[in-house]
């Protein structure tokens, strides 16, 4: 036999003590919404406002001590950063030559990943977008597989995919161009199937109207509407990818990264201001260029 449950009324009693009419159970105003004879009543005044204030409370002392926050210790030994700060505001030329090979290295590393995931996710996405895949049980349980697959694999972080193809590949920038291609393949597909779900439906009615094969409509009724947006997408995955591929390096994925973590190990902060500095550059570049080039696309 379950445990004893305190009858609705007390709940409805006990708010109506508080200032609300008819308070839910704990943890029903998340469900059922704030009543229409409470919206105007200050939160101090009913028995829901308390409970979701209390909860805030809960929340955010439970995940200080779970997350261990040391503002004392931030805050008084801020001495042992003065080193790695002076070693990044003075940065030393001795390996700019090799970080600005290994700076193209990773741009293209990004390039290359994000080619290889466009073609398969262009053809998932239409499998994975709903409005697609309503007509019969076969298309519902390839978008239902499409989707959990593509959820799992976005799920794994691309450092995670990285250690994966190393050990597959070996080290080098191969890996991380498959490490980035699997992920950029699920993220595609997510952005690409949403918009393809977005789109207007009446070229596709009028199209299907006519007797056109499934292929037809989807050359002639869906693709048309989504290139643009798909295009955008594409040169914003790049510019992720380009910030990812650093964090690849620092486990053997290649790129710039590759040089980065043994020099922050070894405390070598002058030649990490630099390769910072070339990073951030880099990064700074790619956001204003994939801006523009996404203002004249859409």
């Amino acid at each position: 036999m379950g445990g004893w449950r305190s009858p609705p009324w007390l709940w409805r009693r006990g708010g109506t003590w508080l200032g609300a009419s008819s308070a839910p159970p704990p943890g029903g105003a998340l469900i059922y919404g704030v009543p229409e004879e409470e919206r105007d009543v200050p939160w101090t005044q009913t028995f829901r406002g308390w409970f979701v204030a209390l909860l805030i409370q809960l929340t955010l002392f439970s995940g200080w001590l779970i997350t261990e926050v040391q503002l004392v210790t931030f805050l008084t030994k801020f001495s042992k950063a003065s080193d790695i700060i002076r070693g990044l505001l003075h940065p030393s030329g001795e390996i700019l030559q090799q970080g600005l090979v290994l700076l193209v290295q990773t741009i293209f590393l990004a390039f290359m990943a994000t080619a290889f995931a466009i073609p398969l996710a262009f053809v998932l996405s239409f499998v994975a977008a709903r409005n697609l895949t309503r007509r019969n049980r076969l298309s519902r349980l390839a978008y239902t597989l499409v989707r959990a697959g593509m959820n799992f694999t976005r799920a794994v972080e691309p450092l995670v995919w990285a250690l994966i193809f190393i050990s597959w590949v070996g080290i080098g920038p191969f890996a991380g161009v498959l490490a980035l291609w699997v992920h950029s393949v699920a993220a595609l597909v997510k952005l690409y199937s949403e918009q393809v779900e977005s789109i207007d439906s009446g070229p596709v009615e009028a199209i299907t109207a006519t007797g056109a094969s499934a292929i037809q409509v989807l050359r002639y009724g869906v693709v048309p509407q989504v290139i643009p947006p798909f295009l955008s997408f594409t040169i914003y995955r790049w510019d992720i990818n380009v910030r990812m591929s650093t964090i690849i390096g620092f486990v053997g994925g290649g790129g710039i990264g590759y040089i980065l973590k043994p020099r922050v190990d070894l405390g070598q902060w002058g030649e990490v201001g630099t390769l910072v500095l070339l990073i951030a550059l880099t990064v700074w570049v790619m956001d204003i260029l994939s801006a523009k080039i996404r203002e004249r696309i859409v």
